[in-house]
């Protein structure tokens, strides 16, 4: 079934292609620019004290935000996988909805949070210091990106087999049942939460250029956007990329075949903790009304002070279409070329299958702004490449070289649990693989499909650190529209169009949870 001429191999190899030419060859070109046309600007770069300080700074903010985010997500995936609660669907939904929000929307309302306090009771030069600073960064990403330590840690604790627990409570108290046995089998998971959360930190490239924070990401910008200077960019963008790549390459080997498989043993869990109910509530409300009220309220209020909707849309429309249209199509794109990359690591033999995981994790691990030049490297020049180049045809190559890595651990993860038998059964019975597809495979995971479709509109939607780089002159998308008028508009139209954002990205994710919820209940 895998011969040259089968319909597997065409539309698998044709998917591989597409991905590579969009996500691994401008990561190549940067790679092989940084060996070749840039050494002695390499040489001269790396003696420059300023990049010390980028590195300090870009390594300070990576370590802070997977220290806080992983002490508020462990003790919340405790919560929710050890501690007896009411409505832990509802409370679950809620503690993740920070991680579904663009992190620039957090840090405006941060900002505006800062600008509004009252100037007779706080100084506002302290105010001012403290807003736009590192560690402001480090809260407000922590308050975006905890949610993946609290879903790890609690899939982490629910695989713990739970009779290990209850034949050791007889024995020892709940504390030391948690310390001994509980922690440490959920530790591998805990820990790759916090070295993806380390990358996604310093890959972050909108919450540092708001807060005045000199990191690599922000540089990468200046030198290409500001400088013109793409030498330069690319020098500054290889430390970067390497530092990423290890520590992806290092969380992909610690979760090992956890990357796509999320079996849970058998046996019930014992509540360790029954006594602290209330202090779980009381952290759950506490962090909700951070995390989640905080950023809501604030900028609900800035929005409050617009005159009227329109002039808070004005100039923004083509922005706002563009971003629907071109995430559309981008999530539509991902989720096809994300459906083959995915059955083949699915039915792959183990090795093959853990090198997947591990290039997957690998590339979700580049930050933005590196794939945005090295799209811009690939793109950029004469023929059938620069045909393309300087069309909105650029957004959705940045998304599928993005987020097609997520989407096809997404989907290897929901195709695993259909048997191959299945397949196997129809081949027998003469249907050809495309007609297996349709009929057997594609009406087993149509959930996951939808939710990977939902997943990358809503990253599409947010994205922020390729699309500046790569935009087109005069196009622009809602996200570019809200960072570059940040400077000379009203605070009440941005909050406006970062709540229209917001609205935007929640609404297809409530449907699709009220769906699966219906679902569910029959």
């Amino acid at each position: 079934m895998w011969g040259w001429r089968s319909s597997r191999t065409v539309v698998i190899g044709t998917a591989g292609i597409m991905f590579a030419v969009c996500g691994i060859l401008p990561l190549a070109y940067l790679l092989t620019a940084s060996l070749t046309g840039v050494r002695a600007a390499a040489t001269a770069l790396f003696l420059d004290a300023r990049q010390w300080t980028l590195l300090f700074n870009t390594t300070l903010l990576g370590v802070g935000v997977a220290a806080l985010s992983t002490a508020i997500g462990v003790s919340l995936g405790f919560t929710l996988a050890r501690v007896p609660l009411q409505g832990k669907q509802a409370i679950r939904i809620c503690l993740a909805a920070p991680m579904l929000l663009p992190p620039y929307v957090v840090a405006l309302a941060w900002i505006y949070l800062g600008a509004g306090l009252p100037t007779a009771v706080i100084d506002p030069q302290v105010v001012s210091s403290w807003t736009y600073s590192l560690p402001a960064a480090i809260v407000v990403l922590s308050l975006v990106f905890y949610p993946l330590s609290m879903l790890a840690s609690e899939v982490g604790l629910r695989r713990v087999d739970g009779r290990l627990e209850e034949a050791a409570l007889v024995a020892a108290s709940p504390r030391r049942v948690l310390q001994r046995i509980t922690l440490p089998l959920a530790a591998p998971a805990v820990v790759a939460a916090a070295l993806v959360i380390f990358v996604l930190a310093v890959s972050e490239f909108g919450v540092p250029g708001l807060l005045r924070v000199r990191v690599y990401t922000t540089e990468v910008f200046t030198a290409f956007a500001a400088l013109y200077d793409f030498s330069r960019a690319i020098v500054v963008a290889i430390p970067l990329m390497v530092l990423c790549v290890a520590v992806g390459a290092i969380a992909a080997s610690v979760l090992g075949a956890r990357v796509v498989s999320a079996r849970r043993l058998t046996g019930s869990h014992p509540a360790l903790f029954d006594q602290g109910g209330f202090a779980a509530r009381l952290t759950v409300v506490a962090v909700i009304i951070v995390a989640v009220g905080m950023p809501v309220v604030v900028l609900v209020r800035e929005a409050w002070n617009v005159r009227s909707l329109g002039d808070a849309l004005t100039g923004s429309g083509e922005a706002i279409a563009n971003s629907l249209i071109l995430a559309a199509i981008g999530a539509s794109l991902v989720t096809v070329v994300a459906a083959c990359l995915g059955y083949a690591r699915a039915r792959a033999r183990h090795r093959i299958a853990n090198g997947a995981d591990l290039l997957f994790v690998v590339l979700f691990a580049v930050p933005s702004t590196i794939v945005g030049v090295g799209l811009i490297g690939v793109w950029n020049r004469d023929g059938a490449f620069g045909a393309v180049y300087g069309t909105d045809a650029m957004f959705v190559l940045a998304y599928v070289a993005r987020f097609v890595p997520v989407a096809a651990l997404m989907l290897a993860a929901a195709i695993r649990y259909v048997p191959s038998s299945h397949e196997e059964a129809a081949a027998v019975a003469g249907a050809g693989w495309l007609r297996t597809m349709r009929r057997i495979l594609i009406p087993q995971v149509k959930v996951g499909l939808a939710a990977a479709w939902i997943v990358a509109f809503v990253l599409s939607f947010g994205e922020l650190g390729a699309s500046v780089l790569v935009a087109p002159p005069g196009e622009s998308t809602l996200p570019i529209r809200i960072y570059t008028i940040i400077a000379n508009t009203p605070p009440s139209h941005v909050a406006a169009l970062a709540l229209l954002q917001t609205i935007v990205i929640l609404t297809p994710v409530a449907m699709f949870g009220m769906v699966t919820w219906r679902r569910g209940g029959r």
